[in-house]
Parts: structure tokens; sequence; C-alpha cells
């Protein structure tokens, strides 16, 4: 994380408690103010942080703190395992565990830690990482001096991206179009950096898309395709990319098997989904279109559709994920050709000897042939296979799907 890596170290390293510990134990030394020493801790641009250490510590706003006492930081210690954050921590979070290995090694390059936590299998994991999400857009996007006084406002912005309540600094972003469990999105890289993308997914409002029935449960198609669309957009801005949803909800990413349907999606720009299928279709392709020259007059040429649907055939049908991409589109093309071998590779690599048939085939479709940026049209899966379902309805699955459609847009 920016801020971790440019920490100056302001003393020398505290001690910390054995690991039995729940929090992190230091004791103050001379000098120290509560907003210095979590500073010291990359922890102060986080305004939930702060809230819990007056919380763990049981003290009043603006403190003074004793010399040689200790104190609880935000930060849980584990024994790492030596495997990974994921089962070190017992959650699964790709993202999430990429933000706690930075944190711990941006706190080992300032000098705060002696070790690398992989060698003394130490791992910290600050509050902030799983707390800090409505907390970080209305109380920390601001400096603090020890005094308490603000020294740099950031400003809100309006019009960017995904979500307009998104604030940036160097530290942190969070976007609410993703929940309160995902809005924060660590940067990770800038694989994607400079790259546009419209990312689509199907049906939606009055129309629901394909529908198929498990346990006693209705799974429509715009519910999943919304899903895996947002955890895809999420990855995109992970990666340094800027991403449009056209389609908008306000359910977040949920880690849900069933999600419920509703008829309540809008489009970018707030408008409602128009009931029939070519008004529906005319709306997304003139939406982007206009982003396409707003953005081309900046500049910016690459510029890619991605839209995201669940097939349906009869219920004894079983369909890998597959892609369509229009025939006089190129780049789309090529897009989609290495999208479809990334998903083979994986295939191949998670599931030996099983074999992949995802077919990539040229198609005649309104998003691919009435959209200005190139486009690929991704379909997840048959919507009635009982077997196919589980690619859709675990949340996990959901989301390697968008991890594997993020990579296949990253390898050019």
């Amino acid at each position: 994380m920016p801020l971790v890596k440019t920490l100056v170290f302001l003393g020398l390293m505290i001690a910390s408690m054995p690991l039995s510990a729940d929090h992190l134990r230091v004791a103050a030394q001379r000098g120290d103010g509560i907003y210095s020493l979590l500073r010291r801790y990359a922890l102060l641009n986080y305004g939930c942080n702060l809230e819990e250490f007056y919380r763990l510590n049981q003290l009043r706003k603006n403190a003074n703190l004793l010399v040689g006492r200790e104190y609880k930081l935000p930060i849980e210690v584990y024994t790492y395992n030596g495997k990974s954050i994921r089962t070190t921590t017992e959650n699964e979070d790709y993202t999430r565990a990429l933000a706690i290995q930075h944190y711990n090694e941006g706190l080992l390059e300032a000098g705060v830690r002696q070790k690398d936590f992989r060698e003394d299998k130490v791992l910290y994991v600050p509050f902030h990482i799983d707390n800090c999400i409505e907390d970080a857009v209305k109380a920390a996007p601001r400096e603090i001096t020890d005094q308490g006084e603000i020294t740099r406002s950031v400003a809100r912005t309006d019009s960017l991206l995904v979500a307009p309540e998104q604030v940036t600094t160097s530290a942190y972003r969070t976007f609410g179009i993703f929940g309160p469990d995902k809005a924060f999105v660590p940067k990770l890289d800038d694989k994607l950096a400079g790259r546009i993308f419209y990312i689509v997914s199907g049906h939606g409002g009055p129309d629901p898309g394909a529908i198929g029935r498990r346990a006693g449960h209705y799974l429509h198609e715009d519910e999943y395709a919304y899903d895996v669309a947002l955890r895809l957009t999420r990855n995109i801005l992970a990666h340094g990319g800027t991403p449009y949803m056209i389609v908008r909800d306000n359910d977040g990413i949920r880690d849900d098997e069933y999600l419920k349907g509703d008829k309540d999606e809008t489009v970018w720009g707030g408008a409602k989904i128009p009931v029939g299928q070519k008004n529906r279709l005319t709306q997304r392709s003139e939406i982007i279109n206009a982003l396409y020259e707003e953005n081309l007059a900046k500049g910016i040429t690459d510029q890619t559709m991605v839209a995201i649907h669940v097939d349906s055939r009869a219920k004894g049908k079983r369909i890998d994920l597959f892609f369509y991409h229009y025939e006089g589109d190129l780049l789309g093309a090529k897009q989609a050709e290495i999208m479809h071998q990334t998903i083979r590779n994986k295939y191949d690599k998670h599931q030996r000897g099983r074999g992949y048939t995802g077919t990539l085939k040229s198609r005649d479709l309104h998003m691919l042939r009435e959209t200005k940026p190139s486009g690929v049209y991704v379909e997840l899966a048959n919507i009635t296979n009982p077997v196919d379902q589980l690619r859709i309805v675990s949340p996990r699955n959901r989301q390697l799907l968008a991890d594997w459609l993020a990579e296949g847009l990253i390898r050019r």
C-alpha cells in the first residue's frame, strides 16, 4: 500500500507480546502520542483504527499516553502457518490476503518489523482491512497531527468510474457499489492502467433473463451475471484499470448461494431499464458509445466492452464457459481468444484430465455489433443444468470466474 511504503521509521521497534495475545501490544516511548504511534504502524489514515484504539484501551479521545505503559494496537496477531494468509486467517478472499501481505511487507520495508512474516511466522492483520469500510469514507480522508489538526482535506469525487461515493487517497479507495463488506478496494498493481472497460451484466430490471431451479430456489440469470460482473469490476480496479458498471444495483457483492431476484436495477446515469428487449439493448449500447467518445476525446483508445450472461439450454446439457466476439472486430476477437485460452489453462491446471470444451465463436449480437469499443461476450454456464449450476451458485466459484476473467484481460 502506498502509505505503508512511504513510512519513515520514527523510533526503535517496540517488542510485541506473545502470540497468544489477541492484539499487538506496544509500550509507549518518550514523545509518543496516539497519532504518532498509529502513524508508525500505518494505521492513522483509517478513522476506525483510531476509534478502535480508544475502545481497546478504554481511553478518552486525545488522551495522553504514559511512557512505559503497554497499549493494544488495532492489529490482530496470527501465527503464520507457512502455507498462505488465507488459510492462516481462515478467509478465502484473495484480494484481502494480498492487502494483508502488502501491509506486513510495508512495515518490514519501513523498519517497523525486523523480520518477514514468512520467516518469523508472525502475521499482523490490521483492523482496517476488515472494518474500515463506511468509516473510511466519512472519517479517514485526511491527515491528522498529534494535536488533532486537519492538515489536508481530500475532495469527494462525484463523477468517476464505478460509484459516485468513491474517495481516493494514496492509502485507500472505497466504492459503495460493492457493498459494505467489499467497498474497500486495495490497489494491487497497475497491470490494467490506462485501459477502460465497460462491464455489462445481462438483462436486469423487468427482465430476469434465463431462470433455473435448484433446491426449491429460482436462479435468475440477471442476479448471477451481475454478481460476477461486480466481482470482475472490483478486480479491474485492483489492477489499476478504469471500469464502468453499465447495469447497476444496490445489492453489492453477495456471498450467498441463492441470490434473491428483484427488478430495481438501473443503468449508468440512473435511468430505469425499459421493458422491451430492443429498447434495453439500445439504451446500453448508446450509453457505452457516449462514454467511449468522451474517453476517446481524452486520448484513451484502449477501451473494451465485456458482456456477461448465463445461458439456458436443455436441463441435461452441460456446457463450459464460452465466448463470442463480433466477426469484424479484430481486437475483440483477439481479446476473446486470450480469455478463452486463459480459462482452458485454468481447467488444465485445477481439473486435470477433465478437459475443457468451451467454445470461441463470432456472432452477430447487438452488444457486440452496436458498441464502438472492441467487445467480448461471455456465457458462464447452463442455468438449468444441476452440475453447471454449481459454477454460479457457489460464491467461491463466482469469485474464481471473476479472477480468471480478469487474468484474461491482463494477458495481452
